[in-house]
């Protein structure tokens, strides 16, 4: 059994920072990539950064300057450090990971965290 839990969501006012955090705990033999989703009301869900074990890093277009994708492999926790946030930047974000154990390789959300910016 396989979890990731997300942490570091609420109310921010625009132009402010926020750091969101997923830690992943259960059965796990190695973690590949890992990364961040949101989806905003009414919207489609839709990659904002991933980053691999070696630490290299995809960003969304949207996003790219505003945020930093980071890991810690020992604690097998990935971050998300948002700044200069924007209203639009209102969303559910996910984290997701690419896990391997027992043989198999998976890929597992978390539930969610709420990240609500204010104008």
């Amino acid at each position: 059994q396989v979890q990731l839990v997300e942490s570091g969501g609420g109310l921010v006012q625009a132009g402010g920072a926020r750091r969101l955090s997923c830690a992943a705990s259960g059965s796990i033999f190695s973690i590949n990539a890992m990364g961040w989703y949101r989806q905003a009301p009414g919207k489609q869900r839709e990659l904002v950064a991933v980053i691999t074990t070696d630490g290299s890093t995809n960003y969304a277009d949207s996003v790219k300057g505003r945020i930093t994708i980071s890991r810690d492999n020992a604690k097998n926790t990935v971050y998300l450090q948002m700044n200069s946030l924007k209203p639009e930047n209102t969303a559910v974000y996910y984290c997701n990971a690419d896990i391997t154990n027992w043989g198999t390789r998976l890929r597992y959300w978390g539930q969610g965290t709420q990240v609500t910016v204010s104008s």
